[in-house]
């Protein structure tokens, strides 16, 4: 018998990931001379992917931005992201003694993120988690993005089971309902 997956979301679900995406956010707005936004005010700009956090941040400014120039902030977004990962992120309190129980106790653990996989996979390591998940997945992986439902069907494919068999965890209340729609718990 297949073992019960538990299927995490991980900015927000897992871990306190806003400070480092923030931070980001603002060395990009920095580049065209846009002041930083702090924190408390961009917490609401985080949680669809980095492409709609630049995005927003220039709306804020006032400023539009082309698909070139989206693409070229996407690149040194990445870049300074990546290097600076894990400099304020942390997980949420219990989250490791949690992901052991639950391993200790049959359930399969895996992560779906709007994140990029590599960013993924680099964070839960630096957090030091990454070695208790079966499967990381980020929007780049199947180049969709939650909440499309499409991004829960690769995911039950890719770990070989059915809807009933995983329980998707997520803070955004469009992927729970994304993830239940196809027949998933969650919560």
């Amino acid at each position: 018998m297949t073992p019960l997956t538990l299927v995490f979301d991980l900015d927000g679900t897992l871990a306190e990931t806003a400070p480092d995406l923030i931070d980001a956010l603002n060395h990009v707005l920095a580049g065209d001379g846009i002041a930083p936004v702090p924190v408390a005010a961009a917490r609401s700009m985080v949680g669809a992917g980095v492409r709609a956090l630049i995005e927003r941040g220039y709306a804020g400014a006032g400023r539009a931005l082309t698909k070139p120039r989206l693409d070229a902030l996407f690149g040194d977004f990445l870049d300074f992201y990546n290097a600076h990962i894990a400099d304020k992120s942390t997980l949420f309190p219990g989250v490791a003694a949690c992901l052991d129980r639950c391993r200790a106790e049959g359930w399969r653990l895996a992560v779906c993120t709007n994140k990029l996989e590599h960013s993924s996979n680099l964070l839960l390591g630096k957090l030091g988690v990454v070695d208790r998940f079966a499967f990381v997945c980020g929007q780049d992986t199947f180049g969709i993005a939650k909440p499309d439902p499409a991004i829960y069907r690769h995911v039950l494919k890719d770990l070989g089971i059915e809807p009933g068999e995983a329980f998707f965890i997520d803070d955004k209340i469009a992927n729970i309902e994304a993830a239940l729609a196809l027949g998933m718990q969650a919560h």
